[in-house]
C-alpha cells in the first residue's frame, strides 16, 4: 500500500513515524523543506535566543534506517483524485492512500498592504528575516538624525495576541530591558516603545480568564503596552493606522494576527470552510472521499466539544495522526474491522511563556491554572520534550542556561547578502 504524505510538520512525521518500517506499506514523504521545524519556538529565533538550526531537524536523519519511508523535497502544486495522483514540482506521484498535512500559513485576511509590509513568522527563515530586520533597524538608528525616522526605527509593533505575539513581545521586552542598552549606549532606549495589538477584548483569547489578565500583567510590567481591541486599518511601512483613527509610528511590524490553511489546487471549493481549511468527516477522510485524509491545521473536523472546528494547535495533529496510523495498520493486515472509530480530540491544556521565569498554563482535567515560576519549569520542560534529536535538545538547554544566568542572548547575528 502506497501513502503519500504531504508536509513535515507534527501531523505529517508523527504518522510517518508510526508507519516507519511497517511491512507491506510503502510512504511518500513530501514537503517543500528538508526539515521538520519547531514552530514554537519560532520567536526566540527571532530575539536572537537560539539558533535556526537548533529548532529545526533534517527528515533524511530521522529515517536513516528506514525500509519503507522515503522524503521527496518538492512543492506539491495540484491534486488528481480520479486518478488517484498528485502533481508537484518535479513530477507526478501515484498514490493508494493520501493524507494532505500542509498545515497553515500567515493569514493577511486579504489586506495587501499588511502582505507587503509586515514580517510574518511561520518558518525557520522568517524567524531569522524578523531578527535581521530588528537588528538592523538599531544599527541604522545610531546613525539617523530625523527624530521622526529614529522613533520608527526604535518603536516595535507586534499584531496578534495569541500566544506567538505574547510570548514574542515578552522576549523583545527582555532584550530592552538587559540586552540593547549595552549593544547600542548611544540609543536611548527609555524612547524605544513595543507595542502588543490584539483586535478582541483580550489576549490570549483561548486560555482561561486567569490566563489572559495574567499574561497582560506580565507583559506590562516588562514594559510591553498592551493595546485590546485594537484592530488594525492600515500601514504604509511607517505608520500603522488603527480602527479608532489613532496612529503609531513603527518600521517593524511583525503579523501574528492569523492563519489559514494550506490547500492545494484540486480540492472543491465546496469542501473549504472558514479559515482556508479542508472539510472532513470525524475519520479525517476529506468529505467525499475515502482514500483521501486530511489532518492538522489544514482539516476543518466538527466535533460536539468543537462545534466550529478544534484548535490549530500541535496536538491536534499528533492525536489524528495516531489514530490514522492505527487505521492504516490495521488495513494491511487485513484485520476484520477496518473502520476508523471516531476522532475526539483530547485536550491535555494550554501554555504560554512571557518571559523569564513568567508563564501561565491551563489544564482542563482537573481544571487548574498555573501562573509564575511553577509554569514557566513547566512550559520548558514540556518543549525540551518535544524537540527532535539529543543534539537539538542539548544546545537548546545550554542556551537556555546560559540566557537565564546572563540574561544575554548570545546569538544578536545579522545574516544577510546585501542591504
Amino acid at each position: 500500500m502506497k501513502i503519500v504524505l504531504i508536509g513535515a510538520g507534527f501531523g505529517g512525521l508523527r504518522l510517518a513515524r508510526k508507519l516507519n518500517n511497517q511491512k507491506g506499506i510503502e510512504v511518500i514523504l513530501i514537503d517543500r523543506f528538508n526539515h521538520h521545524q519547531f514552530q514554537p519556538l519560532f520567536y526566540q529565533v527571532a530575539t536572537a535566543g537560539l539558533n535556526g538550526s537548533d529548532i529545526s531537524f533534517p527528515l533524511r536523519k530521522v529515517f536513516h534506517n528506514s525500509k519503507n519511508v522515503r522524503v521527496r523535497l518538492t512543492e506539491f502544486t495540484q491534486l488528481h483524485p480520479q486518478d488517484n495522483s498528485i502533481t508537484t514540482s518535479e513530477g507526478n506521484i501515484k498514490y493508494d492512500q493520501l493524507v494532505i498535512a500542509t498545515g497553515a500559513g500567515t493569514n493577511f485576511f486579504g489586506n495587501t498592504q499588511f502582505e507587503k509590509f509586515t514580517w510574518p513568522m511561520k518558518s525557520t527563515v522568517e524567524a531569522m528575516e524578523v531578527r535581521n530586520h530588528i537588528l538592523k533597524n538599531f544599527e541604522d538608528a545610531l546613525m539617523e538624525t530625523n527624530a521622526l525616522q529614529k522613533q520608527r526605527l526604535l518603536n516595535i509593533i507586534v499584531v496578534g495576541g495569541g500566544p506567538t505575539g505574547v510570548e514574542l513581545s515578552g522576549a523583545i521586552a527582555e532584550m530592552k530591558k538587559y540586552v540593547l542598552p549595552k549593544d547600542y549606549p548611544e540609543l536611548d532606549f527609555n524612547a524605544m516603545n513595543i507595542f502588543l495589538l490584539e483586535g478582541g477584548p483580550r489576549t490570549l483569547a483561548n486560555m482561561s480568564e486567569k490566563s489572559s489578565r495574567q499574561s497582560r500583567q506580565y507583559l506590562e510590567s516588562l514594559g510591553v503596552v498592551v493595546k485590546t481591541n485594537a484592530l488594525m486599518q492600515g500601514y504604509d511601512g511607517k505608520t500603522v493606522v488603527l480602527a479608532d483613527g489613532s496612529s503609531i509610528e513603527s518600521s517593524m511590524v511583525i503579523w501574528a494576527a492569523g492563519i489559514k490553511g494550506n490547500i492545494p489546487t484540486g480540492i472543491d471549493a465546496s469542501l473549504i470552510a472558514r479559515g482556508n481549511r479542508i472539510k472532513v468527516t470525524r475519520q479525517c477522510m476529506v468529505q467525499g472521499f475515502e482514500n483521501i485524509f486530511a489532518i492538522g491545521d489544514v482539516a476543518y473536523m466538527e466535533e460536539p466539544a468543537y462545534p466550529k472546528g478544534h484548535p490549530q494547535v500541535a496536538p491536534v495533529a499528533m492525536q489524528q495522526a495516531d489514530m490514522l496510523a492505527r487505521y492504516f495498520k490495521n488495513l494491511i493486515k487485513n484485520k476484520p474491522d477496518k473502520r476508523i472509530p471516531e476522532f475526539t480530540y483530547f485536550d491535555k491544556g494550554s501554555m504560554a511563556t512571557v518571559g523569564r521565569n513568567l508563564a501561565v498554563v491551563d489544564i482542563p482535567k482537573p481544571r487548574m491554572h498555573i501562573g509564575g515560576f511553577m509554569a514557566w519549569m513547566i512550559w520548558m520542560s514540556l518543549h525540551l520534550m518535544l524537540i527532535l534529536g539529543v543534539k537539538n535538545r542539548f544546545f537548546i538547554f545550554l542556551n537556555w542556561l546560559y540566557a537565564y544566568f546572563t540574561r544575554d542572548q548570545n546569538l544578536r547575528l545579522i545574516f544577510k547578502k546585501y542591504y
